[in-house]
């Protein structure tokens, strides 16, 4: 069982930022893709961000380009969610994932196949 460890949720002011953190087993990266995902109350998972582990390539919703930048540190197994400017809209759960092997479908959550317990983050207005 892969297990993914989240972190750095939290409430913050409109305008300000958060930086997620996401661990993964080593072992799970080399063919890999890691995305961060989010849920907001009555609405649907939705894609945020994305990168392909080995070749550094990443992937935005439009909603964050930005705003958010999605990152990896490869000694340390870790993609990180930089959030700044946040709005209020941006409150919700934020999840990590994995997929095992990249397709090409990063924005799907049918891609991944491992998830995080998820970390809420609430942006007041």
């Amino acid at each position: 069982q892969v297990q993914l460890v989240e972190s750095g949720g939290g409430l913050v002011q409109a305008g300000g930022s958060l930086r997620l953190s996401c661990v993964a087993p080593r072992r799970t990266l080399s063919s890999s893709i890691m995305g961060w995902f989010r849920q907001a109350p009555g609405k649907e998972r939705e894609f945020v961000a994305a990168i392909i582990w080995s070749a550094f390539i990443t992937y935005y919703a439009d909603s964050v380009k930005g705003r958010f930048t999605i990152s990896r540190d490869n000694a340390r197994n870790t993609v990180y969610l930089q959030m700044n400017s946040l709005k209020p809209e941006d409150t919700a759960v934020y999840y990590c994932a994995l997929g095992a092997y990249y397709s090409g479908r990063y924005y799907d959550t049918k891609e991944y196949d491992y998830w995080g317990q998820g970390t809420q983050v609430t942006v007041s207005s």
